[in-house]
C-alpha cells in the first residue's frame, strides 16, 4: 500500500527517532508499504519518519542510481555498486574520504534541490529486516543516499547542511510546502 509522505514542516520529520525491536507491530507489512511507496513517488530512499513513523528505520534502493549512470559517469564512483537494502536501529560507526558535493531532493521537500556536501564513505552498524546485525562501510552515491536517509532519523534535514543564506532564499518555498501549495504526483500529509 502506498503511504502518504509527510510534508516539511511536520513535527516528526525533527524527532530523534527509537531502536525498535522485531516485536514491532507489522514490521514485514510497513517494510512492504516503504517500498512500494519509495518507488511509487520515485524515490531512492525512504525513512520512517517521512511516512509518521519515529522509528529508527529506512530502506535504499541506490542500484537503481548507479544503473542509471553513463558508463563514463561510473568511473566517478569506484567500488559503488549500489545497494538495495533495509536499515533498522541504524547508528553510525564513522564517516570518512573527503566531503564531496551532489545535487539532493527529498521527498517530503519536493520541487526543491540543492547541492549537499556529505562524506565519501559512511560505516554503520544496524540489523536488516530479519534483525541480523552488520557493520558494514558503504562510499559513493550508496554512502550518500544513507546518509541523506540517517539524517530522517535523527530529525535532521538536508536543506540543515545549506548555508544559512541560501536557507533563507528558499523559505517562501519551504513555506509553501508546509502550507500545502504544491503540487506533487504522490500522496502527502501536511502539517496542521
Amino acid at each position: 500500500m502506498i503511504l502518504p509522505i509527510v510534508a516539511y514542516g511536520h513535527p516528526v520529520l525533527r524527532k530523534v527517532a527509537e531502536d525498535i525491536t522485531p516485536e514491532y507491530p507489522n514490521l514485514k507489512e510497513l517494510i512492504a508499504n516503504m517500498w512500494e511507496t519509495m518507488y511509487g513517488s520515485n524515490g531512492v530512499g525512504i525513512a520512517a519518519p517521512q511516512i509518521n513513523k519515529a522509528i529508527r528505520l529506512f530502506v535504499i534502493d541506490s542500484e537503481q542510481i548507479i544503473h542509471n549512470l553513463e558508463e563514463d559517469e561510473k568511473n566517478d564512483y569506484p567500488g559503488d555498486e549500489g545497494v538495495k537494502e533495509v536499515f533498522i536501529n541504524a547508528h553510525i560507526v564513522e564517516t570518512g574520504g573527503k566531503e564531496w558535493a551532489y545535487n539532493e531532493g527529498c521527498l517530503s521537500i519536493p520541487k526543491v534541490r540543492e547541492d549537499v556536501n556529505r562524506a565519501e564513505t559512511v560505516t554503520l552498524s544496524y540489523v536488516d529486516e530479519n534483525f541480523t546485525p552488520h557493520v558494514r562501510t558503504f562510499t559513493g552515491v550508496t554512502a550518500r543516499v544513507i546518509l541523506h536517509e540517517y539524517d530522517h532519523i535523527d530529525g535532521v534535514l538536508f536543506i540543515d547542511h545549506l548555508k544559512p543564506l541560501k536557507r533563507r532564499m528558499l523559505k517562501s518555498k519551504l513555506e509553501d510546502i508546509t502550507k500545502g501549495k504544491i503540487r506533487v504526483d504522490y500522496k502527502m500529509t501536511f502539517p496542521k
